[in-house]
This record gives C-alpha cells, sequence and structure tokens, in this order.
C-alpha cells in the first residue's frame, strides 16, 4: 500500500483519499445537510449529480483523448457519450410532445459516436449541443410539474421520464469511468 508521500498506482488528484477521484471536501457533487425535499427535486438532484460527473470525467482532456475509442470494434469515447447523451436529451423532449419529431441532431444511427472525430471544433459543438438539449429538455419537463402526469402520444409519465433520464446518465458514468481509467488511469467515485 502506497504512502500519503507516494504516487498512488492509481494516479488520482486526492490528497487525503488516493483512490478516490477528488477529494471529499473538494468534490461539487456532494452537499453539507440534508437533502432535497419532495420527489421531483430529488429527482432532479440525481440528476444533476450525474450530468456533473460526465463533465469531471471529461475535464482536462484534449480532443484526441476524449474521441480515442476504447476497445476494437466499439466506437464509444467519452466525445461520444457527450454527443449521444444531447441526441438522448433531444429525443426525450419527442417523448413529452404530441407534434412531430425533433430531427436528429447528428444524423443516421450511431452517428453520435460515429462522428466523435478529434478535433477541437467537434469537441466544442458537443458541449455547446449537451448544454443546449439539457436546457431546452429541462424547460419542457418544467411545463409539467405532476409526475404523475401522462404525456406526448404514448401517454409516458413524467416521473417515468425522469427516472430514465438518471437512469442513462448512470450508465454512461459507468462507461465514462472505463474510458478515462484506459485514457490516464484515473479511476471513478
Amino acid at each position: 500500500m502506497a504512502r500519503m508521500s507516494e504516487r498512488p498506482a492509481r494516479w488520482s488528484q486526492a490528497t487525503v483519499h488516493p483512490d478516490m477521484w477528488t477529494d471529499p471536501d473538494d468534490d461539487p457533487r456532494e452537499n453539507e445537510g440534508p437533502g432535497p425535499e419532495g420527489e421531483s427535486a430529488t429527482l432532479l438532484d440525481f440528476l444533476t449529480g450525474y450530468r456533473m460527473t460526465l463533465r469531471m470525467k471529461c475535464e482536462g482532456l484534449d480532443a484526441e483523448q476524449l474521441a480515442r475509442r476504447s476497445v476494437p470494434p466499439s466506437t464509444m469515447s467519452l466525445l461520444g457519450l457527450v454527443r449521444h447523451l444531447a441526441e438522448v436529451e433531444r429525443d426525450w423532449r419527442n417523448w413529452i410532445t404530441d407534434g412531430d419529431p425533433l430531427p436528429k441532431l447528428y444524423g443516421e444511427k450511431d452517428a453520435d459516436f460515429d462522428g466523435a472525430a478529434a478535433e477541437q471544433a467537434v469537441v466544442d459543438a458537443a458541449f455547446r449541443d449537451l448544454e443546449r438539449e439539457q436546457a431546452a429538455t429541462d424547460a419542457a419537463l418544467a411545463g409539467h410539474p405532476d409526475l404523475g402526469a401522462r404525456v406526448g402520444k404514448d401517454g409516458t409519465s413524467v416521473r417515468e421520464l425522469m427516472v430514465h433520464r438518471i437512469e442513462e446518465y448512470a450508465r454512461h458514468c459507468g462507461h465514462a469511468d472505463l474510458l478515462r481509467e484506459c485514457i490516464d488511469g484515473r479511476v471513478g467515485q
């Protein structure tokens, strides 16, 4: 076991907890005091935490690292995950509306991953797309404060949509843990 004065076998910024991604005192996902009140606030808190985790997993990497594929034949990369989640946020708005579906951001199936090129312009666009699509979906759902309300053509409940959003981000944050570890050895928390 490494002493605190030695660099651990797995790299970490943590100074007190060498096996953690960040020191607990510096973790922006940790809040002092009790959790949020109510079901809706709790769901939003979990969603916010997973969104922040995804961004943290991408911090400090260049375009090549963000676009680096995991293992052949997979096309998964951190940049691909960012693009995929922007696409998914847009698609969730299609679940809410009775109107025509919004067009895909990146084109045909898997274009979100396939088009994740190691170019800074692609990286910048992906993060702008994600931020915009998250805000648009958040705004659309804010118009439906009753979690039991049924929305869209399929009558999906707002609660189901919120839980599905959390599940999608949580699953992909697990992928992001592994992708980041392959890039520079940093492990999840």
